[in-house]
């Protein structure tokens, strides 16, 4: 047998060189071997996040370049770390950011569903069905499956404030704060709710919440502040208050310290008498600067931050200590429109234009001191836009990073539910319930849309398996005894992970955004479509 065996591979003839240019068309085995690397490349960053899906999903610690470390489970955070060099791989990188972006949530379940795609495309390759029928049916199969998900959708309206919390804390219930779901999910949907308006809205924007993390104390202390937070604290070194009543807020882009020239230039002064002259022109130029800013009535001034020359000088800062003006500097560039909309002042280019109808109004500005750190809280403000502010405290960096993470999740879920107004159970009930229905369409459809509707069904169950793998369940049992629970019409039976049992997700609140859902099928489905159509990499000169 051995000899036989050698015989025959000696015999079984290797890729042929090409003996000249135009042999190399006729090579027809290297759009099977570039399709094979790229579907090998994608399938093992699918597999890296693959053990962080679901409540029980494990952490990845990752170190960065500057040797900074990163925990986290968010499927679009630990792909954007990793050093991904495959240009195939780097698209299912690009796959969980676009996800992230759409719906904010399912960052892991898009990557293992286009992982789970492209096996189920592998196997149908190598049965000789050509890549473009497959792209083309498991397109029809994604049209199919988001009929099916708006279909078992459950309609929501914005001013039942019980579903959006349920939606909240599912997202919650995933990451690293869960135990912290029953705190984190009211402040998530206020937060939300503080800024659309249900009726009209069907969009959030995300930067009109603002989130100040601050160390010390616990994830418990979390709370919704009713006005304004900043980050910065109020500049008391000359004197001067840090709490102001009946406060007009003025925010200026320009800086209380000397002018300084373009270049660097050297003035060599010989008299003492020339050297008091200077420094009399600096203290009246400055004292003119704060006396225009008390004259408009401002007390509390914010002073965007510099690059080219300091915002403030012991000087200016004496002057604004005498004449009770409160005085925060280094606000960032981006953080002018928010700040503009909270207290609906207008930012002030130079001092000839600093005048009282640009000033931002409020009931009280005070520097507050809790758990180790202090922040300048802005309460009763009058024209107030439509902002809020949650402060996030935390025991490390670590904790207080992926917690801003988390709550970046679940704010994206309420954003979804404004976006596309309806919900799905979660627990891999919705993928069985596809899974079921494309089976049964793959038997009414003829030639090879029925065998890719077959592979797209058996691709979907990678998230029930994944669940039940990742929770230490037996994933055959599991998935078996849902397909049964399916079948006689229980529609929204999923795993229960905490009990490890099947149970009904609606009755334990576990619940997510059609959105969610719908667009990681679509996008997934692209993806695995776009790698199909590849027959060949080629380097650019």
């Amino acid at each position: 047998m051995a000899a036989a065996a050698t015989t025959s591979s000696a015999k079984a003839p290797g890729p042929a060189a090409p003996r000249n240019r135009n042999d190399t068309f006729n090579q027809k085995d290297k759009p099977a071997q570039v399709r094979l690397s790229n579907i090998t490349a994608a399938k093992a960053v699918a597999d890296a996040i693959r053990t962080s899906l679901g409540p029980r999903g494990m952490d990845k610690m990752i170190e960065t370049g500057k040797k900074e470390v990163v925990i986290s489970n968010d499927g679009a955070t630990i792909l954007k770390h990793m050093s991904v060099l495959h240009p195939a791989a780097r698209m299912l990188v690009d796959l969980s950011a676009a996800q992230d972006v759409e719906a904010g949530d399912g960052t892991t379940s898009v990557v293992v569903l286009a992982g789970s795609l492209l096996v189920a495309a592998e196997k149908l390759l190598k049965k000789g069905v050509h890549p473009t029928q497959i792209a083309e049916g498991f397109q029809y199969a994604a049209v199919e499956a988001v009929k099916i998900l708006e279909e078992i959708s459950i309609p929501i309206n914005l001013d039942d404030r019980e579903f959006l919390l349920k939606s909240a804390t599912t997202s919650l219930s995933s990451k690293v704060v869960s135990q912290y779901s029953s705190i984190l999910a009211p402040i998530v949907v206020d937060s939300v709710l503080r800024i659309v308006n249900p009726a009209t809205d069907h969009n959030v924007d995300l930067n009109d919440i603002r989130i100040v993390k601050k160390i010390g104390g616990t994830i418990d202390d979390t709370e919704l502040f009713p006005g304004l937070v900043l980050n910065q604290t109020a500049i008391t070194s000359a004197g001067g208050p840090s709490r102001i009543e009946k406060a007009k807020i003025g925010l200026i882009q320009f800086q209380l310290s000397p002018p300084k020239p373009d270049m660097d230039n050297q003035v060599v002064v010989n008299d003492y008498r020339q050297m008091d002259r200077i420094l009399k022109e600096e203290r009246n130029y400055l004292l003119n600067l704060v006396k225009k800013i008390k004259k408009a009535g401002c007390n509390v001034l914010l002073i965007q931050k510099s690059i080219l020359r300091d915002a403030v000088n012991s000087l200016s800062l004496h002057f604004l200590s005498k004449l009770k003006i409160m005085a925060i500097k280094e606000v960032e560039r981006d953080e002018i429109e928010f700040l503009c909309k909270a207290t609906g002042c207008k930012p002030i280019a130079d001092i000839d234009s600093f005048t009282e109808d640009k000033l931002g109004y409020a009931d009280l500005v005070e520097e507050v001191e809790s758990n180790g750190s202090r922040i300048v809280q802005i309460s009763g403000i009058k024209n107030a836009g439509k902002t809020a502010s949650i402060i996030m405290r935390g025991a490390n960096q670590y904790v207080l990073d992926e917690a801003d993470r988390s709550i970046h999740d679940a704010l994206c879920v309420i954003r979804c539910l404004v976006k596309k107004r309806a919900l799905v159970v979660g627990g891999g009930a919705p993928e069985i319930e596809i899974s079921q229905r494309l089976s049964e369409l793959a038997k009414t459809q003829a030639g090879f849309q029925s065998i890719c509707f077959q592979a797209f069904a058996e691709a979907v169950e990678v998230i029930p398996t994944t669940l039940a793998e990742n929770s230490g369940l037996s994933p055959i049992a599991i998935v078996t005894e849902l397909r049964n629970r399916h079948a006689n019409g229980e529609k929204s039976s999923g795993i229960n992970v905490r009990k490890g049992t099947i149970s009904d997700m609606l009755r334990e609140n576990v619940v997510q955004p059609l959105l969610v859902s719908t667009s990681a099928i679509e996008l997934s489905t692209e993806t695995v479509r776009m790698l199909l159509k590849i027959d060949d990499i080629l380097a650019s000169r």
